[in-house]
């Protein structure tokens, strides 16, 4: 949906919701994003004065973004920081679930579900915010948590905190978001609706919730932004809402129509009226969780392996590689974060990655910027530590990406890397074969 310039400088003059845009920006590092198919403003940027509202509306912004991390000077910000700048630069953080789904009956379910288990844990401070199109946002402020944990400053624990926290929610909730979806709709219904087939929403023969749906966990990282309540959602047309949790699953997207909208209705993210540190036992219960899989490794500990000792050539690369390759329309920071662990996983320089990254930008059909690309290819080059890329199974990547188009091998591996390896080892050994017999070498009993 196209954005009329009189639909956003009708709304965002208003001085309730610009007031409310600084208040939640407070702290925070803020980007604009210009149009459905735009990019993004300038970072780090930040919002000040009610007038910058307006001033950026005009020259094109059509919506607000902000990060979950809370900053002592946000504009300090730079892509070439390390981690321990960063560290030192950050102020605390706050865990914001994004559930998001194409019907959103699935998301309000899923959403309450997950509120649920919030307060099992003893929260109060917990708030909700419709996303503007089909998912919720659920906040758990900063200073719900305590300062400390297992020693570590909890201020320090980001992206790990709020990743181990969800994924640990995701399995909590898993069984019940299961038999609450079924329940709603049978798996037939439900396959319908998303336009899949029942192979595809299955685990070990039993229907999984997060096939339907996700809950995101790895798509949090540094200077990971979310939409501002009471901005617009570009595809929709509609506004990003604070609502009342009793509300989700009656929740009327027609209250976010922006002639609709009632700023301060609900609360999003409040700070106080709640116990100090009273998210203490999710943050400790998150990381005594062992997870399936050991999906998450636990803080300061990476899964580490030994990488070839020669670059593994394209031609043993699986089958949603070569597609990433081919040039993408969505998720290109997916894309780019997938291949260069890929790349370094199989034996690729620093200076192999750049060349082949900075080539398949290209064929993009609207390629990152220089600044997103060179930014990312630097960070992980400072990163000594080899990592393997996300497991097939993953559901925000190879499957959400639609990059997923197994062949026979894919059927026997994990990950991707692994494909690359045993492809490599099966070309050696065709090639040791070949030299055999061009040598006239013969196997004897």
């Amino acid at each position: 949906m196209d954005l009329h310039i009189s639909t956003l400088l009708k709304y965002y003059k208003r001085a309730d919701v610009q007031e409310a845009l600084i208040e939640y920006g407070h702290n925070k590092e803020v980007a604009v994003r210009y149009g459905k198919d735009g990019g993004y403003g300038k970072r780090p940027d930040t919002l000040q004065y009610p007038k910058d509202v307006i001033s950026l509306v005009q020259n094109g912004a059509t919506s607000f973004h902000c990060s979950e991390e809370l900053w002592s000077n946000p504009m300090h910000l730079t892509t070439q920081m390390k981690r321990s700048e960063q560290d030192d630069l950050r102020s605390g953080w706050d865990l914001i679930l994004d559930i998001d789904c194409p019907i959103l009956a699935y998301s309000q379910i899923a959403a309450n579900i997950l509120y649920n288990a919030l307060t099992y844990h003893g929260l109060t401070c917990v708030t909700i915010k419709f996303s503007g199109n089909h998912g919720f946002h659920l906040a758990v402020p900063f200073e719900a948590f305590p300062s400390q944990v297992n020693g570590m400053q909890t201020r320090t624990l980001f992206p790990e905190g709020p990743r181990r926290i969800a994924a640990y929610l995701k399995e909590m909730i898993r069984r019940p978001l299961a038999e609450q979806l079924l329940a709603f709709q049978p798996l037939s219904g439900i396959c319908g609706s998303l336009g899949k087939n029942p192979v595809d929403l299955l685990s070990n023969n039993e229907f999984d919730p997060f096939k339907a749906l996700v809950i995101d966990t790895v798509l949090i990282s540094s200077r990971h932004l979310y939409r501002m309540p009471y901005s617009f959602n570009e595809k929709s047309g509609l506004v990003s809402i604070p609502i009342a949790p009793s509300d989700t699953i009656i929740f009327d997207k027609e209250t976010a129509r922006p002639e609709c909208v009632l700023v301060g209705a609900h609360p999003f993210l409040v700070r106080e009226g709640f116990e100090p540190g009273e998210a203490r036992r999710l943050l400790l219960n998150a990381f005594d969780f062992k997870l399936p899989d050991d999906k998450i490794a636990p803080v300061g500990i990476r899964r580490e392996f030994d990488t070839p000792q020669e670059a593994i050539p394209i031609e043993c690369f699986p089958p949603c590689i070569m597609s990433i390759l081919r040039g993408m329309e969505d998720g290109k920071k997916r894309g780019l974060f997938i291949l260069t662990n890929f790349l370094s996983s199989c034996g690729w320089s620093a200076e192999q990655i750049e060349t082949l990254c900075e080539s398949w930008n290209k064929t993009n059909k609207d390629p990152l910027r220089e600044v997103i690309l060179k930014g990312h290819l630097l960070h992980h080059s400072k990163n000594r530590a080899k990592v393997l890329p996300p497991n097939c199974d993953n559901q925000a990547y190879y499957l959400d990406l639609g990059i997923c188009t197994p062949d026979g091998l894919c059927k026997r591996i994990k990950n991707p890397a692994n494909y690359a390896f045993i492809r490599a080892k099966m070309r050696r050994e065709a090639n040791m074969r070949e030299r055999d017999n061009s040598e006239g070498i013969v196997e004897t009993n």
